[in-house]
């Protein structure tokens, strides 16, 4: 049913992130070796605004949109918009931002 929508505002700590799925063919149709310790990784798409704490102060998410992150091997909830699969995680699931 999600499909059917294209945008999602994630709420509170909770971030969207598309994750980025190794090359496995070559444009001629090679097929290419996958590595057996590859890493999750992904890009934030949308974050949600942050954690309320005990006093009613928001407690910002750390990543932003365009964010290239580290994600845990499992966890996540999958959901598709508009044809496209995603992910959401929490914020402190996050294992870290990835700087080139």
């Amino acid at each position: 049913m999600a499909s059917q929508f294209k945008k999602l505002a994630p709420l509170l700590n909770r971030v969207l992130i598309q994750k980025h799925e190794p090359v496995t063919k070559t444009a001629s149709g090679i097929l290419l070796q996958t590595s057996e310790d590859k890493q999750a990784v992904g890009k934030v798409v949308e974050a949600g605004p942050g954690q309320i704490d005990s006093k009613g102060n928001v407690i910002p998410t750390l990543v932003k949109p365009g964010d290239v992150v580290l994600l845990p091997d499992y966890g996540g909830q999958k959901i598709k918009l508009a044809d496209q699969e995603y992910f959401i995680f929490r914020d402190s699931d996050i294992i870290g931002i990835l700087h080139q």
